[in-house]
């Protein structure tokens, strides 16, 4: 299983960091580059991966690549981090390049102050891929991630293959569910109180989330530890709230960027005991090409509850 997770942000912002390459750089070439430099690697399930990280758009954005092949961008939601794929990373490792980011503010990359809206967190995500020497990619989004990656797709539609929502309505799309309404959303998105009220909490208070669903035992003890070293470290609260902060700037721009529809393939997906298909629902009023549906018992952690299902998904809608 894992090995060499608990690094710390001196360790991972010292690690060695991919250099030089180019825009049209081939996923081939890309592996021969990797074997020169140092990552700090670690396996999962016998698949190497390794952590860098990467100055993009003013911040430091750690991330986590591995595998060979066509490349997979996955993006985790709220309260998780790249770590919320572990599941999935090894099996799609064998035929892509898989690339797994911390979003802005969260895991290991860094916590600023502001640019937790959609545009600015997809333009980090879409500068660490030029980096990397990737034109075209297959994206998934989860969660908050799932923002981020109607974003990404929606300000670059000619550089993503296909596209992946799962388990959260786009925002500001009539989809038949409004996520404002859920109380924690409203919650989080007043200022300052939260942080308060969690401080010395974070356990107990993220803990609910992880176990409100319905594989309450999908993620294990030593995953929320996982987390929340990452969330009650200074500022990790704070910025994950930030994201629910933006969601008046995410549902403005959504409302502009959804007046021409996405043109590539679009797979969205539920969890049966929780968004069931409002993820489905919004991507219809967003993109022409539009499949999915409902992931049978599971609630919201799809990539953590239903690992074998997301998989034989993923795998047939990339290959289709």
């Amino acid at each position: 299983m894992l090995s060499l997770l608990g690094l710390n942000q001196n360790q991972i912002a010292n690690a060695q960091q991919l250099q030089g390459l180019q825009n049209n750089q081939t996923s081939s070439s890309y592996t021969s580059k990797q074997q020169q430099h140092s990552g700090v690697a670690f396996d999962i399930d016998n698949l190497t991966f390794f952590h860098y990280t990467a100055s993009v758009n003013g911040i430091q954005l750690h991330y986590v690549i591995g595998g060979h092949g066509d490349p997979v961008v996955l993006l985790h939601g709220w309260p998780e981090t790249w770590y919320g794929w572990h599941k999935v990373m090894p099996a799609l490792a064998k035929n892509y390049t898989v690339i797994v980011p911390d979003l802005r503010g969260l895991g290991d990359s860094s916590k600023p102050l502001t640019g937790y809206d959609g545009k600015t967190t997809a333009e980090d995500i879409h500068q660490l891929v030029s980096q990397l020497g990737f034109k075209n990619i297959f994206l998934v989004g989860h969660d908050f991630g799932a923002q981020v990656a109607y974003s990404y797709a929606a300000a670059h539609p000619n550089e993503v293959g296909r596209l992946v929502i799962l388990d959260i309505p786009i925002p500001g799309i009539d989809s038949g569910e409004d996520i404002r309404g859920l109380w924690w959303v409203q919650f989080h998105m007043v200022r300052d109180i939260p942080e308060m009220l969690v401080q010395g909490h974070e356990k107990e208070y993220l803990s609910w989330f992880y176990r409100h669903t319905c594989n309450p035992t999908a993620i294990t003890k030593e995953d929320i530890d996982e987390y929340v070293s990452h969330y009650s470290a200074p500022g990790g609260m704070r910025a994950g709230f930030e994201y629910y902060r933006a969601l008046p700037e995410d549902i403005k721009q959504n409302q502009e960027y959804s007046k021409v529809k996405l043109p590539m393939p679009v797979l969205a997906l539920g969890g049966q005991c929780s968004h069931d298909t409002a993820a489905l629902n919004s991507m219809r009023l967003v993109a022409t090409n539009v499949s999915g549906g409902i992931v049978p018992d599971s609630g919201h952690w799809i990539a953590e509850e239903r690992p074998d299902f997301l998989i034989k998904e993923f795998v047939k809608f990339f290959n289709e």
